[in-house]
């Protein structure tokens, strides 16, 4: 085999491999933006249902035992600190949560939930505090 032909076979190698890429890095953004989505219906689907749970005649049908969602760990722990600013990895440490990016970044939109639904204000950039 020539130089040449050895070029040209790595040359095709090379644009395989980078076609490839391209697609994988597709499928990630597309898998990115879906579980971005999921968890925004999912946190939604929480806050129903918390809203429902207020707003349903007492007396009626036995209230369902308390589970302690993240949103609502998070809530105490603004309640109990009013004026204290937290941003979202402190929130995970002093909660015991993972703080591993991934498991911070659905805190850090959980908290932009809460912010855009009045219950918290954001004095700075990643920073979070009970609205008084």
């Amino acid at each position: 085999m020539n130089v040449t032909a050895l070029l040209a076979a790595l040359q095709a190698q090379h644009d395989e491999t980078t076609a490839r890429a391209v697609g994988l890095r597709d499928q990630i953004e597309h898998l990115t933006a879906a579980l971005a989505e999921t968890e925004a219906r999912l946190a939604d689907l929480a806050t129903t249902a918390k809203v429902i749970a207020e707003l349903a005649p007492a007396g009626g049908e036995p209230d369902p035992p308390e589970t302690n969602t993240a949103y609502q760990a998070i809530v105490n722990v603004f309640n109990q600190h009013p004026d204290q600013v937290f941003r979202a990895r402190e929130l995970h440490e002093l909660l015991d949560m993972p703080t591993d990016e991934a498991s911070v970044n659905i805190t850090r939109s959980r908290l932009g939930r809460l912010t855009r639904q009045g219950f918290l204000t954001q004095p700075g950039r990643g920073r979070y505090q009970k609205r008084t």
